[in-house]
């Protein structure tokens, strides 16, 4: 597993300094989400990398739109130099195609990532929009994304190890809702310890919360890197 810290805190400057902290540990992804990328744009991701150049980053901003728009916005977001972002399963096979055609033509891409289930959505809110099941869906968006040439998923750690079933052992599985000692839930409503992370194959387990709230990150770093 590689762990990625989603940088969720409400200012650059505190983000940043999370990061800071953060610079001695070289394997570190660090999560740059809606709220950061709207705000600090491009020189926030050129900061996180100035930082600690080993820092990969994944882009965290799930593309949902017609397949050419999507497409699009997938070959800016590769010249930005990430190594990782996402889009939404539920665009469809055509955006799929579409966006992994045009990232296939570059000598370099970033590794692409399709959302299952959003973890903060229970069964019922999630039948109410989809018709079926988290389970269910997960696994059908999760086929559907490798058949199509994705690098894997993000799903709740309660679906890794089938998703890994219906395609294989070596497509990624990123997972959010991550407590590493039992934390407090917040607003997901899917979590699980790095223990049950590990034994369903999780790839990317990420952390936010655990990491930002304490009060040495570091440390607490330091902590859940043995147990990956």
């Amino acid at each position: 597993m590689q762990l990625s810290v989603a940088l969720d805190l409400p200012t650059a400057d505190e983000n940043l300094s999370l990061a800071t902290k953060l610079a001695t540990y070289d394997d570190l992804w660090m999560k740059v989400g809606f709220r950061s990328y709207i705000r600090d744009g491009r020189p926030f991701i050129e900061a996180i990398k100035a930082i600690n150049p080993h820092f990969r980053i994944f882009l965290d901003l799930k593309l949902y739109d017609i397949p050419n728009t999507m497409a699009d916005a997938a070959e800016e977001i590769a010249a930005i130099d990430v190594d990782m972002f996402n889009i939404h399963a539920s665009a469809g096979e055509i955006a799929m195609r579409t966006v992994m055609a045009r990232l296939d033509k570059q000598k370099q891409r970033p590794l692409v990532l399709a959302v299952t289930a959003l973890t903060s959505f229970d069964e019922e809110g999630f039948s109410a929009i989809y018709g079926k099941s988290i389970d269910e869906k997960a696994a059908q968006f999760a086929k559907m994304s490798y058949e199509n040439g994705l690098d894997g998923v993000v799903c709740s750690t309660f679906e890794s190890r089938a998703i890994k079933e219906v395609t294989s052992e070596d497509f990624l599985t990123l997972c959010p809702g991550i407590r590493p000692f039992g934390e407090d839930a917040g607003d997901q409503q899917r979590i699980a310890t790095l223990e049950r992370a590990k034994a369903e194959m999780v790839d990317f387990p990420v952390i936010g919360r655990p990491i930002y709230q304490d009060p040495d990150p570091a440390k607490k770093v330091a902590q859940i890197l043995p147990l990956l």
